[in-house]
Parts: C-alpha cells; sequence; structure tokens
C-alpha cells in the first residue's frame, strides 16, 4: 500500500519534539492571533456601531479587519517561518533517516545547518518558490490519472483524482529541501534541479504513497475540524455582533494550525524516507530533464541560477 515505516516516521517525529512544540507554538500562535484580532475587531466595530443603527454591521467589519491585519503580518513573517521552522525541522528529521545522532541542542544544531545550506532566509524562500513552480509542470508531465485509472469516458472520476493527486504534490519543495540538506550541497539551485528530475523520472511511485498520505491527513484534519466547531461555536456567541459564520473560519483554522504542527512533520518524513530509498544509486534522467525545461520556465529560470549562483560550484554528491 505504501513503502514507508510507521513506526519509523512516528520515532522521527518523536524525536524531534522540540520543534514539533515550536510548529505548535508558531501555528496555534498564529491562530489564536486570528481569533484575537476577529474578536478585537468585532467588539470595537460593534462598539463604534452604537452611534448608528446597526452595530452588528459595523462588527462584521471590525471583525473583517481584524483578520486581514493578522493575514498582513503572516504574510511579511512567512520567509521566518520557512527558515526557522520548516527548514530547521527538515534538517535535522533528514539525520534521522540516515541514522544520525542529534546533540542535544537540535534547534540550533539544524538552523546552523540550514544557513550552511541555503545562507540568508531570502535565498531559501526564493528557491522555494521556484520548486513550487516546477511542481506545477510535473503535475501534468507524470501522466496525472492516466497511471492510475486507464478507463475511457471517467472523465469525471478522472478529474477527481487529478485533484487529490494535486493535492498529494503539497511536500515536494520540503522533500526537496530535504535531499539538500542530505547531499550537503554548495550549490542548492543545481542540487534542487536534480532532485525535481529525480522525483519526475519516479513520479508514480512518488505519488501512489502521497495520496495515501494526504488522504490520511485530511480525515483527521476534518476530525479536528468537526471536534473544534464546538469551542469556536462558544467563543463566537460570547463576541457580541457576530455571526455564525466566523465558528466556521474559527474551526477551520484550528483544524490548519493542528495539521500544520503535528501532521505535516509525519507527511514530510514519511515521503522523505520514499524518496531517498527510491532515488538510491539512480543519476538525473536527460530526457526528463529536457521535458522539464521545456515545460516549465521556473525549471529554466532554475538551471540560469545554478550557473549563475555560489559561483557556479558543482552539486556536491
Amino acid at each position: 500500500m505504501w513503502d514507508f515505516s510507521v513506526a519509523k516516521t512516528l520515532s522521527i517525529v518523536g524525536r524531534t519534539m522540540p520543534f514539533v512544540i515550536l510548529r505548535m507554538a508558531v501555528y496555534f500562535g498564529i491562530t489564536f492571533a486570528y481569533v484575537f484580532a476577529v474578536g478585537a475587531g468585532a467588539g470595537i466595530g460593534y462598539g463604534v456601531g452604537q452611534i448608528g443603527d446597526d452595530p452588528s454591521s459595523f462588527a462584521v467589519w471590525g471583525g473583517i479587519a481584524g483578520f486581514g491585519l493578522v493575514s498582513a503580518i503572516v504574510y511579511w513573517i512567512r520567509e521566518y517561518i520557512l527558515y526557522m521552522v520548516k527548514a530547521g525541522h527538515i534538517a535535522v528529521m533528514v539525520e534521522l533517516i540516515d541514522g544520525r545522532t542529534l546533540p542535544q541542542g537540535q534547534i540550533g544544531h539544524a538552523q546552523e545547518t540550514v544557513r550552511g545550506r541555503f545562507g540568508e532566509a531570502n535565498v531559501l524562500f526564493a528557491l522555494d518558490q521556484l520548486i513550487k513552480g516546477v511542481i506545477r509542470a510535473i503535475t501534468g508531465l507524470i501522466g496525472g490519472v492516466a497511471a492510475f485509472l486507464p478507463i475511457p469516458g471517467l472523465n469525471a472520476i478522472a478529474g477527481f483524482v487529478n485533484g487529490i493527486i494535486r493535492m498529494s504534490l503539497t511536500y515536494v519543495d520540503e522533500i526537496i529541501l530535504g535531499y539538500n540538506i542530505r547531499v550537503a550541497s554548495e550549490n542548492p539551485w543545481e542540487t534542487s534541479r536534480h532532485a525535481l528530475v529525480l522525483y519526475a523520472q519516479n513520479g508514480g511511485h512518488m505519488v501512489k504513497n502521497a495520496v495515501w498520505l494526504s488522504i490520511v491527513m485530511w480525515a483527521l484534519s476534518l476530525i479536528v475540524f468537526l471536534i473544534a466547531l464546538g469551542p469556536a461555536a462558544l467563543f463566537v456567541y460570547m463576541v457580541p455582533g457576530s455571526t455564525s459564520g466566523y465558528s466556521f473560519v474559527f474551526a477551520f483554522m484550528l483544524a490548519w494550525s493542528f495539521k500544520a504542527a503535528v501532521m505535516e512533520p509525519f507527511a514530510i518524513a514519511a515521503l522523505m524516507q520514499v524518496f531517498f530509498a527510491r532515488i538510491e544509486g539512480q543519476q538525473p534522467d536527460p530526457e526528463w530533464d529536457a521535458k522539464l525545461a521545456g515545460a516549465s520556465d521556473k525549471f529554466r529560470e532554475l538551471t540560469q541560477k545554478a550557473k549563475q549562483s555560489f559561483g557556479g560550484r558543482p552539486v556536491t554528491q
């Protein structure tokens, strides 16, 4: 059914508990910032609305303003989250997958590793955005649903399954970053280009595992969402002038934060196990390299940066 060890993956996540706790602090902190800002905005709006005839309308707009303010802050700190939280966690998980022992201060150790591979946060962020762009091309090139449902006349089902496949490719950029760290590359642009080709040429095998993981994760997220509806509805009831729609927003945010803090590390660790084992002894296929270059301007940009950046030093294997 899948090609990773559940027990080993759980062990990896458990042994990186400092990062799990850090992720929980960051993502649950973001959620509670949304809750506070929307509640405060709704309360202020309701108070201001007392001057007029429709305080509830002012409360709604106040809540929307609070939501927008926090969204803007999250947008500006997204590079920091990628650099300090996601990439650092990936770095220590890679070491555990390879059987190495982590030092006591694993967060500091991970941050040193990330700095050594990528330099500044903006470099890693730019690289991550290019990788995401190439992933969209890979989705089409691996044939989508054709490899899984070779039955004519099932367009509706094919479209649904293709949607699941696209969703299952969420963590490819994290896998590529993990590969960069694993091979200790001095030119992450070139290493990422190689890793994307390797992923594409093993696309069917990787997608099979990713689809199973995606289904399990979103099912668990739905359960968390339903559980969170109760306390979210209570909060909405206590906020003056709010609407019942807010309870769904807050429950969704709680489910998202749980998924990002707890379930994503499990999925990333599992898929890195599969990818590292699958590509053992493989070299990037020139045909797939040419296909990606022809299908994706982001891949061509990645190739160009690989030639220009880090003094054009070759990838370290």
